[in-house]
């Protein structure tokens, strides 16, 4: 009896929050369009003072550690990989992983069907171009890769928060209250003149961001994507707010799931970390005369077949 009661307020509990983020909906889409336009604005500074305020709007550069899961196109898990992940906001990026092996997953698309025994791989990208750095050497981004990193530098929270809001053209949407994991969040909706909605769902008691939703429809064919981020694990990490579990999904299909250590956002870079030059230095140092003369004799096979 008593399980069967506890059920039953359950269910009363989920049927009553449902109702009430359905009232609230409705609430929202009555109001004018600037009313909602200031209502989502109060939400996202609400947000952004949850994040750290003007230290996270002043920060320009971020250094991550931690544990990224591999998933096959099945979506069944197939490893854990370590990584440390380096920003200069809002289009630099290296990302340096220390694999044992790879196949599948996001290491298998960075290496594709080259053998891959393990060691030291890095992705960087700066602005409109890219290198990988691998055993065989390092070499450039495919054009693909590196539209790809920029689309994902517009989509990105903190690019939207710290650089985007203030972009002609930008529409703003209240989107009401509702659940979200069983957490009260409001929604906030965006989009850009390229026509990319962003909508982000803020957990009302602390105001920070529980879930942001990006949809996109490709020019050609209006097919329409959906990318979905989760947030959790928030911890502060020196004067800002950090989620150190991250996972991503689109449409449907789980992309990655990062588990960080640790994340310091403290300016102190090199000034050519970003560049070719550091990974060919990074490469002369990581391998032997012989591994690298071993990998150019390879490449040098492979252009001939090519």
């Amino acid at each position: 009896m008593r399980m069967r009661f506890f059920s039953l307020m359950m269910a009363l509990a989920i049927y009553a929050g449902a109702t009430a983020s359905r009232v609230h909906a409705q609430a929202a889409e009555t109001m004018m369009p600037d009313e909602s336009a200031a209502k989502a604005k109060q939400v996202l500074n609400q947000l952004i003072s949850a994040m750290g305020g003007e230290a996270y709007l002043q920060t320009r550069e971020t250094d991550c550690t931690g544990r990224l899961a591999q998933f096959e196109h099945t979506g069944d898990l197939s490893g854990f990989t370590t990584f440390r992940d380096y920003w200069h906001l809002p289009d630099k990026n290296r990302t340096e992983y220390e694999v044992k092996g790879a196949k599948g997953g996001i290491l298998g698309v960075l290496i594709g069907s080259i053998p891959f025994k393990g060691g030291t791989i890095i992705e960087l990208y700066n602005g409109d171009e890219g290198w990988t750095m691998d055993r065989g050497g390092v070499t450039e981004q495919s054009a693909v890769n590196i539209a790809d990193f920029q689309e994902q530098t517009k989509r990105d929270i903190d690019n939207v928060l710290r650089f985007r809001l203030k972009e002609e053209g930008m529409l703003f949407r209240y989107g009401g209250m509702d659940l979200v994991d069983m957490k009260p969040v409001e929604w906030v909706e965006l989009v850009d003149r390229e026509d990319r909605t962003f909508r982000y769902a803020v957990l009302q008691n602390s105001h920070l961001l529980a879930r942001s939703i990006v949809i996109t429809r490709d020019e050609t064919t209006r097919e329409r994507t959906e990318e979905v981020t989760s947030y959790g694990n928030y911890h502060m990490q020196g004067q800002v707010m950090a989620p150190l579990q991250v996972e991503r999904k689109r449409d449907g299909r789980r992309l990655f799931q990062a588990f960080f250590d640790t994340c310091s956002f403290e300016q102190h870079l090199p000034p050519d970390f970003f560049t070719k030059a550091s990974l060919e230095k990074k490469y002369a140092e990581s391998f032997s005369k012989k591994d690298r003369e071993k990998a150019a004799k390879q490449r040098e096979k492979e252009e001939r077949n090519n």
